[in-house]
């Protein structure tokens, strides 16, 4: 083994114990200028970054949308540890609620497109109940078949029921009586969508360092010991399967008023499978990883417009050889000790807290136990 190859890892650990070692001003000191940099990347439309067969803005909106989506399968896929394949299902309620409250092809009451996004939420979270209360005590390949029929039959009953207008769908969707789109241009829905992924993401953070959060990690590493343990796997269950629904319907909301059109053609399996993709890609469990692995699937067709026919096969490689040499993604999960503990042990020995092995993904992968 060469000397850079073992150094690679040493200096990775040891940038990750820098930033754990700094004060939570001094990491929010580093992180605005990232985010504001984030914001300003329509404006600035660097060459290096800039797409040719799409407009910028609209390629970055794409990609924060996907961001958003990941974000919302990791709890249910990274944190819970559930095998969800039909994750599409959440995110066509999502638009479809939009389209029926404010295009005027429904015909029910008209609302401020705003409000559709929590309703469109809570709307989504009714559906994760309806579908996890009968199905979350499957596990594995059983829950993912059980999950990929919901995405299915949601398209289905798109194609089939007619108030919801089949292929020939719903237009001018988030506008308002006298048919003004809500923005007028992609960069106002780019920064509406960072600004809701900010949010998430710190409502997200702090579940994760809440008991919720460490009870996800007891299911997804072991549900049986984890019950034995005392923890109600199921009602854990069924709350990442409602916050990841509930994410997953606000996103569908953006992506139908950003397009202003909507059909049952946007949502089958494939789109699902390009959701978990991200998620696989990027590393299930880590919320950095996840939208990392959501811009490569979202900007990388549009970046190259001459590989798009390809797409699905340059990213069923990728995934095979991601599998294959690092099973945990490009920022595998990784268990640090959580709230104020951390400021202990950093009080103690005057360092960032240690960090535990790879997530259960890693572990499957490798087959090691569960």
């Amino acid at each position: 083994m060469t000397t850079s190859t073992v150094s690679a890892p040493r200096k990775r650990r040891f940038l990750r114990e820098q930033w754990n070692n700094l004060s939570r001003p001094a990491q929010w000191a580093i992180l605005i200028p990232v985010v504001v940099l984030i914001y300003f990347l329509p404006v600035l439309n660097p060459p290096l970054i800039a797409t040719t067969g799409t407009d910028f803005p609209t390629a970055m909106f794409d990609v924060a949308r996907y961001a958003l989506v990941a974000i919302g399968l990791n709890v249910v896929v990274g944190q819970a540890g559930l095998l969800d394949l039909g994750y599409v299902g959440f995110f066509a309620v999502g638009a479809y609620v939009a389209a029926l409250f404010t295009s005027p092809n429904s015909s029910l009451a008209k609302l401020p497109y705003l409000w559709t996004l929590p309703l469109a939420m809570a709307v989504t979270m009714i559906f994760g109940i309806i579908l996890g209360a009968p199905t979350l005590r499957l596990r594995g390949d059983y829950l993912a078949i059980v999950t990929l029929g919901f995405g299915e039959i949601i398209r289905l009953v798109a194609d089939n029921v007619d108030p919801l207008r089949g292929q020939s769908g719903f237009e001018r969707v988030g506008t308002d009586a006298d048919g003004t789109p809500f923005f007028a241009n992609a960069t106002a829905w780019y920064w509406l969508t960072v600004t809701i992924i900010i949010v998430v993401l710190l409502l997200v953070g702090n579940l994760e360092r809440s008991r919720v959060g460490r009870a996800w990690v007891s299911i997804r590493e072991d549900e049986d010991v984890a019950e034995i343990m005392g923890v109600p796997v199921f009602k854990f269950k069924i709350w990442a399967f409602v916050i990841g629904a509930a994410i997953g319907g606000l996103s569908g909301a953006l992506y139908a008023g950003k397009l202003g059109f909507v059909n049952n053609q946007s949502f089958d399996v494939i789109t699902s499978m390009l959701f978990l993709a991200a998620v696989v890609l990027g590393g299930a469990g880590n919320k950095v990883g996840v939208l990392l692995g959501a811009a490569v699937v979202a900007y990388l067709p549009l970046r190259f417009v001459q590989l798009a026919e390809y797409n699905y096969l340059i990213f069923g490689i990728a995934l095979i050889i991601l599998m294959i040499f690092r099973p945990q993604g490009l920022l595998g999960a990784r268990q640090r000790l959580l709230a104020r503990g951390r400021q202990a042990y950093q009080r103690l020995l005057g360092r960032g807290e240690q960090i535990s092995g790879e997530s259960a993904l890693a572990a499957d992968t490798q087959g090691g136990p569960r």
